[in-house]
């Protein structure tokens, strides 16, 4: 197995969450890169749906730095416009969505919006943009985030985009949330996931070359473990291979090395 940096793995381990025949959330960045991989190999039907109004039915043909580049729009399925492309969430449309955060807590709340008090936040975050919506009306979702306590918080300071609340069973329908909320947190070191039902995060897998002992450390609360906690499974040759052909100078997945 060829080396590979966090963020391939990451990307990696994101694109396996894409079914065949999905309508995917894409969102930029590593989410970008996971639709490509995903896209050729297991999942050959998944569109691609992304914030500025375009729809794909294969990756751009080219790198992108932002989801409006001029590689993104070529070729397009369907350009038009944003209120377009969330009316199709709105519909129920969207299986899957990818979302970041600067903050993610236990029951898969995200935090976008600012870190302190409101009327003078410490830190200023952009916005909702278009996380709400994806939180609340996709089937499912997946958050990608650094692990650092920091991050990972026991509550966040302010819920942007909605996971399942409390943690309460039926949370979400009782709040009148019509997705299914966040399913997984894909981090820098391991794989969390949401009992189907929804409810508190617990870690799924660990990735290469960390511990469980270091996924605890770094998480800001008294983080479960899953009874069959396992190994995330590296890249393959040929994730690795479609990764380095859509992000060629590693503008995305560029950090320090794992050994596979």
């Amino acid at each position: 197995m060829s080396d590979f940096t966090p963020q391939e793995l990451m990307v990696a381990v994101a694109s396996r969450e894409i079914h065949d025949g999905d309508l995917v959330f894409v969102g930029m960045r590593l989410p970008v890169l996971a639709y490509a991989v995903a896209r050729n190999s297991h999942a050959p039907t998944a569109r691609g749906l992304f914030e500025v109004g375009l729809m794909r039915d294969q990756p751009a043909g080219g790198f992108l730095g932002t989801m409006g580049d001029p590689p993104n729009v070529a070729g397009a399925l369907w350009a038009t416009r944003m209120s377009n492309v969330m009316a199709l969430m709105a519909q129920g449309e969207v299986d899957l969505g990818f979302i970041g955060g600067a903050e993610v807590d236990r029951f898969g709340n995200l935090n976008t919006s600012y870190v302190g008090d409101p009327r003078r936040p410490t830190v200023k975050l952009p916005g909702s943009g278009g996380g709400a919506d994806i939180a609340i009306l996709s089937r499912r979702w997946v958050t990608l985030i650094s692990h650092e306590r920091r991050r990972l918080v026991e509550k966040v300071a302010f819920i942007t985009s909605p996971g399942h609340g409390d943690g309460s069973p039926g949370w979400r329908k009782r709040n009148g949330l019509l997705g299914g909320g966040p399913v997984a947190v894909i981090t820098t070191l391991a794989v969390l996931r949401f009992p189907e039902e929804g409810g508190e995060v617990c870690v799924a897998t660990v990735h290469p070359g960390h511990t469980v002992d270091e996924v605890l450390e770094n998480t800001g609360w008294d983080l479960k473990v899953s009874r069959d906690v396992s190994e995330t499974s590296a890249p393959t040759e040929a994730e690795l291979a479609a990764i380095r052909r859509f992000d060629p100078d590693g503008f995305w997945t560029r950090s320090s090395v794992t050994k596979g």
